[in-house]
């Protein structure tokens, strides 16, 4: 790796990256950020394609020496929050911010291809580059993008994600599964309306409600294996309209995370099981609606051991084991396609105030993370491209 040439396009990333901060664009809705990503592409001569649909980019940068394909991914989504930070790059769009780090993953991916657009003569193969939409809702971008043939040839794929949980100048990542699964569920509570002075005359669906959120406590408690990581969450509970009124409708909708497949069928089945008996016990029915959202993110253990080696040629960077985590991504669809890394890159500092989670009003990272990130991503592609040559 290049390193002057690489600290040498640290300006344009930070500039462009809060040129993103700036102008966020909501899952599915990519256009001008697309357009942006594009034009930069254009500029630097590289090979490009728009997948399926008309948001998000393939790009492909062919060496001059022979070799393998290399996939490189960022995503692009922002979310619907107001941006609360007090800085010239605040988002510009009222209820809409980048809180996940996707501007940054953004402007990384444009560096690392100005990278290896100025390094065609050394490049031993390809670098296939993804920038995708909607990582953030179900059903995600990357489907859509493998859809659209940004796999196609390619022989491993990395990933990363800036992380503010971990320090600057740290990162981490593990072998096998990194992140969990997602899957939502909603549930509704049917009984029977009536006077809140005479319950004897009703079906109250609150209580059905409220009963059955402390039962799908038990799923995890009393059904699962308890080495095997689950979380089941009941994150909304609305029903009734009025003080003195019984409501005749309850509806509670919540997330599901796991790591195992097998576990995942199972904690299904409880939630619809145990869903229909609770309601019957207070004379009321119910009906629930599943969502499947994305699988468990499962890395390849050769490109962790990989990400570990690589990481330690990255200038004022360690790599480190990582625990499992819960947030999913849907990066892993890509993973089930061919071997690959995904790998967190420490974005927070609290000498410099960025303290606040992920999906925060206030969220922010430090900039000199994502030197670290495209450093990251150009060694492991080199490496792979090396050891395969």
């Amino acid at each position: 790796m290049e390193e002057e040439l690489l600290r040498e396009l640290l300006p344009a990333m930070v500039e462009r990256r809060r040129h993103l901060h700036r102008h966020p664009e909501l899952s599915f809705m990519e256009k001008e950020t697309t357009a942006f990503v594009r034009h930069i592409l254009e500029e630097l001569g590289v090979e490009l394609s728009s997948g399926k649909g008309d948001i998000g980019v393939i790009g492909t940068i062919r060496g001059e020496l022979p070799g393998k394909t290399v996939a490189l991914r960022a995503d692009m989504d922002a979310l619907p929050l107001q941006d609360e930070k007090s800085c010239e790059y605040a988002s510009q769009v009222p209820g809409v911010m980048h809180a996940c780090g996707h501007d940054g993953h953004t402007a990384i991916l444009l560096a690392v291809a100005e990278y290896f657009s100025r390094q065609k003569e050394k490049l031993q193969g390809n670098i296939r580059l993804i920038f995708q939409p909607a990582e953030e809702v179900c059903p995600g971008g990357a489907v859509s993008m493998i859809e659209g043939g940004a796999l196609e040839g390619v022989n491993v794929i990395y990933g990363i994600h800036l992380w503010t949980p971990i320090p600057v100048g740290t990162a981490a990542s593990a072998p096998g599964p990194l992140m969990a699964s997602t899957d939502e569920f909603f549930i509704e509570v049917h009984g029977k309306g009536g006077h809140g002075g005479m319950p004897h005359m009703a079906v109250d669906s609150v209580v059905a409600g409220a009963a059955l959120v402390l039962q799908l406590q038990s799923v995890v408690s009393r059904s699962i294996d308890p080495l095997d990581p689950v979380v089941v969450t009941i994150g909304s509970i609305q029903g009734g309209t009025a003080q003195n009124a019984i409501a005749e409708r309850c509806r509670l909708a919540g997330t599901v995370r796991c790591f195992r497949e097998e576990t995942r069928s199972i904690i299904r089945g409880k939630i619809e099981t145990l869903t229909e008996h609770t309601a019957q016990a207070y004379g009321a029915y119910s009906s629930v609606e599943y969502m499947t959202g994305y699988p468990s993110l499962i890395n390849d253990e050769n490109e962790f051991k990989r990400f570990l080696l690589t990481a330690m040629e990255v200038p004022n960077l360690k790599g480190e084991l990582s625990a499992q985590i819960m947030p999913a991504e849907d990066f892993a669809y890509y993973l089930q396609e061919v071997p690959g890394c995904f790998i967190l890159v420490g974005a927070g500092n609290e000498d410099k105030g960025i303290v606040y989670p992920h999906h925060h009003p206030k969220f922010d990272i430090d900039e000199d993370a994502m030197l670290h990130a495209a450093g990251l991503m150009i060694k492991m592609a080199e490496s792979y491209q090396l050891e395969h040559a």
